[in-house]
Order: structure tokens, then sequence, then C-alpha cells
């Protein structure tokens, strides 16, 4: 989700949360401890040298139950950091530990902030000789010799 639509869904929801991909919630007494730019400059295996960037929100929760992020609060923490983003309307990602520091995509459906789970991919397929498609099969359109197919007792399996 692009920082202009999370700023929208913001506009729309009156309570602030965030659920998990396994469907829990992030706590309600959370804190966003930083909002920022992460910048991934990096080259893939293909040897390309590409540039990422993130809006990082980082949540966090302590022992303080009663917090409560509103989201006009949230929308004016963003607007403070607005020229950290440089005009740019980057993805925004989610930083929040549990067992380790996990990273998380935005999307956002029932009034609700979603955590989206990320995943690793190879950049340069083709590089690296992997298909990026499978290739379709019509099995109609195989012609099958009677003596190739598996009939009872034919000894093919």
């Amino acid at each position: 989700m692009k920082l202009s639509e999370f700023k929208s869904a913001l506009i729309r929801t009156e309570k602030l949360g965030f659920t998990l991909p396994d469907r829990t919630s992030v706590p309600a007494h959370f804190h966003i401890t930083e909002a920022g730019l992460t910048t991934k400059h990096f080259i893939d295996c293909g040897g390309t040298v590409r540039k990422e960037r993130y809006v990082t929100l980082q949540l966090w929760t302590a022992e303080d139950y009663d917090h409560r992020l509103s989201p006009e609060k949230l929308a004016g923490i963003l607007d403070k950091a607005a020229p950290l983003f440089e005009g740019e309307d980057p993805e925004v990602e989610v930083e929040f530990q549990r067992e380790t520091v996990g990273r998380y995509g935005t999307d956002f459906a029932h009034g609700a902030f979603l955590l989206t789970a990320k995943e690793t991919d190879c950049l340069a397929k083709e590089t690296c000789g992997f298909p990026t498609e499978k290739p379709r099969i019509r099995l109609s359109a195989k012609s099958v010799a009677p003596e190739a197919s598996c009939a009872p007792g034919s000894g093919c399996c």
C-alpha cells in the first residue's frame, strides 16, 4: 500500500488497529517509535543494481496498557515525517517484534490495517536460468500411442 493510500485509509478509520498475517492483533496499546524513509540499495544475483524506498513505521508495545494512538495522531506523525519522503509516494512497511523483528507490507480492509507477509524472490530469474512461466501443455492435443498408455497389467506402473 502506497503512503497516499495509507493516509487516505487513516481518514476513513475511527480506531487505529493492525492485524498480523496470522489474524492476531497487534496489542492496542502500541506506540509508533519510528516513522521514516528506508532505502535499500543493492545488487541482485543477475548483477543489476537496484534501489527500493519504503516508508517504515516501527510499532512497539510496552507496559502502558492505557496508551492508544488515534488515526489523527498517526496522520500528524506522518505529516511531520513528510520532508523525509522527498515528495515520493513509497510503499508503507511496518516493523513489529514478536520472536524477532518482522517486516510487513500493509493493506486496509473493514476499517483496520492488515499487515501482510513479505516474501523473498529472485529478481533475475532469466539470468539465473529459472523459467519465468511454466510451459502450458494441452493434454488433449497430445497424441498418446496405445503402447504408451498405462492400462492395468501393461507393466507401466
